[in-house]
C-alpha cells in the first residue's frame, strides 16, 4: 500500500481529491531503488487540463520503457489545496509515489499557454525547488521546459536551467546519459550545463548573455562561453510512423476535459496560415502510416476501455488516408459502440459525408473556422478558405441535417477595417439564410443556430506576424460592440448569437508571448501577489499584472501595440525552426499586398523545413 502524501482530513475537506492520489489505472509503478533516474513531468494547470495533454503521456511512456528512469507525474494544485499546502508546509508531491518533487532528479514542465507562467513558479514554491535557476545547487532537480512556448522561451528564462526546442522523442537519451555521469562524478552543475548546451535542441539560458538600446530593443544576443552554440536547431521527428507511441495511455478515475482515446495522425500542417504558430514550429508536415493508426486505434482502445476515439492533427482533412482510416474505423467501432470524433475539419464535401457517417444518430453543431470575415483578410491571413467554400459546407450541413454551426472569427489581425468586422455579421446572416431558402419548414428539426465567437488576435513568434501590432483592449471593445449591433441588427437576428473573448487576460497574454528577459521579474512580482491561475476568469486578477509591471517599469505597449522593424533583433531570434527568418519576411510583404500563398501540396514555397529531410517536402519525390 503506498501511503498518500496527503492525509485523510486534508483529501475530505477539498474539491476533488482524486486529483491528488494518483493510482489511475495503466500508471506505472517501479522500484526507486531500481532506478537511477527519476523524472516529473508537470502540467502547470488542473489535474482535469493536464491528464488530457498528449505531450505528456506520449513522454510519460517513452521515459517509463527506460529500465533506469522512472517518469511521474505532478499537475498544480487547486487554490483551496494550494492554500492549505502553504498553511501546513506540505511539499508538492508526485501522483504515483506520493514522494517529494525536490527528492526527483528533473522536472520537466510542459509550456502549453503562455497564461500558465504563474502556475510555473506555483509548482517550484510549493515543491520547495528554489524558483530562480541560479539560487539551485547540486542535489537539486534540473528544471526543464519544452512545448510550443518554449519557441519564445525568454520571459521565462530565469526559472529553467534547460529549455528543450522541438519534438520530445528526439535527445532526451543523450541529456539523461550525460546526467547519470553528472550525478555520479564531482562534476558542478554549471559543468554538467555547458555539457548538456552540446546535446542539439538543448537550450541553457544561464549561458547567454543579452544587451538593449536605449529604446528597450535588443542590442545583441550571445553565449556567454566559447563552444556554446550561437543558435538551437528545433528537434524533429521524421518517422512518425517508427515513433514512440503510448499504447496503454494513462486513464483517470474521474472526468477530464479530453476523457478519450487520443490518436495522433500527423504533424504539421499543410495550410500556412500567417497567424498559426503551431503551423510554422510543427513544420514538416509528417503522416503516420494508416496501418500503425489502426493498430493504435485498437490498441489503446483495448487497454483502457475508453468509450470515444478522437483524431489529433492540426488539419485532420489533410491526412491522405483519412477515408480508409475512418471506414476502417467506423466498421470496427460500430460494433463495439465507439464514438468517434474528428476535430480539425475543413469545410468539403468529404468530411461532411465523414461526419455524416459517425453523427448518424445525433447531430451536433458543426464548427468551421474562417477566421476573417471578408475576403480580402482572409487573403491577409492566407486562411485559404473562400466565401463560396464556407457557404456551400453550410448548405450542405444543413441538407445534412445539421441545424446549429458555430463559426470562429479573430479580431485586430493586421490591416483589418470596419468592413471586414462587419462581414463576420454579414456572413453569419447569410448562412442563416441558406437555411431558410433551402430547408422546407416541415424538414426543419428545430431552429438553425449561428454562433460566432470573435478572439482577440496575438501575433505569436515564427509567424509572419510576429512584427504585427495587437489593437488595444479599448479598440478590441470597440469593435466587438460594433459587430454585436450588427448582429443586434440583422434580419434573422433570433438565429443568431455573437460571443467575444476577454481583453484584459489576452493583451497579458500578448506581452508574454513576445516579451523578454525583463519580464521573469515581473512574473516573480505576480506570483507573490498571490496570483495563480490566470487563464481562469475567476482567479484573475489584473491589477496584480498592473502593479508588477509599474513596479518593474515595463510598458506594455512596447511589447504589444508596437510596430516592429524587420531587422530588429527578436527575442526568440537565436532559435533555428527551419522555417528562414527571409521566408517570414517575404510572407509578411504578402500579407500586406493581400497575396496568398499555395498550400505546400499545391507548390512548395521553399520556406526551410526541407532541411529536415523528411514529410510533405519529400513526397512524390524519388
Amino acid at each position: 500500500m503506498r501511503k498518500l502524501a496527503l492525509s485523510d482530513e486534508i483529501l475530505m475537506s477539498i474539491e476533488k481529491p482524486a486529483r491528488y492520489i494518483g493510482g489511475e489505472y495503466n500508471s506505472v509503478m517501479k522500484d526507486k531503488e531500481q532506478v537511477d533516474v527519476r523524472f516529473c513531468m508537470c502540467f502547470p494547470d488542473v489535474y482535469e487540463i493536464g491528464m488530457s495533454h498528449l505531450g505528456i503521456q506520449i513522454l510519460y511512456d517513452m521515459f517509463n520503457r527506460r529500465e533506469d528512469t522512472w517518469c511521474e507525474r505532478v499537475y498544480s494544485p487547486w487554490p483551496d489545496l494550494h492554500k492549505v499546502m502553504k498553511e501546513q508546509h506540505i511539499p508538492l508531491f508526485a501522483l504515483e509515489s506520493q514522494d517529494p518533487l525536490k527528492e526527483f532528479d528533473f522536472l520537466g514542465i510542459t509550456l502549453q499557454y503562455e497564461m500558465c507562467y504563474t502556475n510555473i513558479l506555483q509548482v517550484l514554491d510549493l515543491a520547495e525547488i528554489p524558483i530562480w535557476s541560479k539560487d539551485r545547487k547540486k542535489g537539486d532537480p534540473i528544471v526543464i521546459g519544452g512545448g510550443p512556448c518554449s519557441y519564445n522561451p525568454e520571459p521565462i528564462a530565469d526559472f529553467f536551467d534547460i529549455f528543450y526546442i522541438g519534438e520530445g522523442e528526439t535527445v532526451y537519451g543523450d541529456l539523461i546519459e550525460l546526467y547519470k555521469i553528472y550525478k555520479h562524478s564531482d562534476m558542478t552543475r554549471e559543468e554538467f550545463l555547458i555539457k548538456v548546451s552540446q546535446i542539439p535542441g538543448l537550450y541553457v539560458p544561464a549561458l547567454y548573455d543579452v544587451t538593449y538600446h536605449e529604446d528597450g530593443t535588443i542590442a545583441s544576443f550571445g553565449p556567454k562561453y566559447e563552444g556554446v552554440p550561437k543558435t538551437i536547431l528545433k528537434q524533429v521527428v521524421t518517422d512518425m510512423s517508427s515513433a514512440v507511441y503510448p499504447e496503454k495511455p494513462v486513464v483517470s478515475y474521474m472526468k477530464v476535459t479530453q476523457d478519450r482515446v487520443v490518436l495522433e495522425i500527423m504533424r504539421g500542417c499543410i495550410r500556412g496560415c500567417r497567424f498559426c504558430q503551431a503551423g510554422m514550429i510543427y513544420r514538416p508536415t509528417r503522416p503516420k502510416d494508416v496501418n500503425v493508426l489502426k493498430h493504435y486505434a485498437e490498441a489503446m482502445l483495448d487497454n483502457t476501455g475508453q468509450e470515444e476515439i478522437t483524431f489529433s492533427s492540426l488539419s485532420s482533412s489533410d491526412y491522405q488516408s483519412l477515408p480508409e482510416l475512418t471506414d476502417c474505423l467506423i466498421e470496427k467501432m460500430d460494433n463495439n459502440h465507439v464514438n468517434i470524433s474528428l476535430p480539425s475539419l475543413r469545410i468539403d464535401a468529404f468530411s461532411l459525408d465523414v461526419m455524416q457517417k459517425i453523427q448518424d444518430i445525433k447531430k451536433n453543431s458543426l464548427t468551421f473556422a474562417p477566421e476573417a470575415g471578408t475576403q480580402r483578410l482572409r487573403n491577409v491571413i492566407n486562411k485559404g478558405l473562400t466565401k463560396e467554400n464556407i457557404l456551400n459546407g453550410s448548405l450542405q450541413a444543413f441538407l445534412g441535417g445539421w441545424n446549429k454551426v458555430k463559426l470562429y472569427f479573430m479580431m485586430g489581425l493586421p490591416t483589418e477595417t470596419y468592413d471586414d468586422i462587419t462581414g463576420i455579421a454579414d456572413l453569419s446572416e447569410e448562412i442563416s439564410e441558406l437555411y431558410f431558402a433551402n430547408i422546407p419548414k416541415e424538414k426543419r428539426d428545430g431552429r438553425v443556430m449561428v454562433s460566432a465567437s470573435a478572439s482577440y488576435f496575438v501575433p505569436k513568434p515564427f509567424t509572419p506576424f510576429q512584427w504585427a501590432p495587437m489593437i488595444t483592449p479599448e479598440e478590441f471593445q470597440k469593435r466587438a460592440y460594433f459587430v454585436k449591433d450588427k448582429f443586434r441588427e440583422a434580419k434573422n437576428h433570433k438565429s443568431l448569437k455573437f460571443a467575444y473573448h476577454e481583453a484584459d487576460i489576452t493583451i497579458l497574454e500578448g506581452l508574454l508571448a513576445r516579451g523578454d528577459r525583463k519580464l521573469c521579474q515581473v512574473i516573480y512580482d505576480v506570483y507573490q501577489s498571490g496570483q495563480i491561475f490566470d487563464a481562469w476568469t475567476e482567479y484573475f486578477d489584473k491589477s496584480n499584472w498592473d502593479n508588477a509591471l509599474e513596479k518593474n517599469h515595463i510598458d506594455i505597449g512596447f511589447y504589444t501595440y508596437r510596430d516592429r522593424c524587420v531587422d530588429e533583433i527578436l527575442p526568440w531570434d537565436f532559435i533555428d525552426i527551419g522555417v528562414t527568418r527571409k521566408f517570414m519576411e517575404k510572407e509578411w510583404e504578402r500579407a500586406q499586398a493581400e497575396v496568398v500563398t499555395p498550400n505546400c501540396r499545391m507548390k512548395c514555397s521553399g520556406c526551410g523545413a526541407a532541411k529536415f529531410g523528411g514529410g510533405v517536402c519529400f513526397e512524390n519525390k524519388n
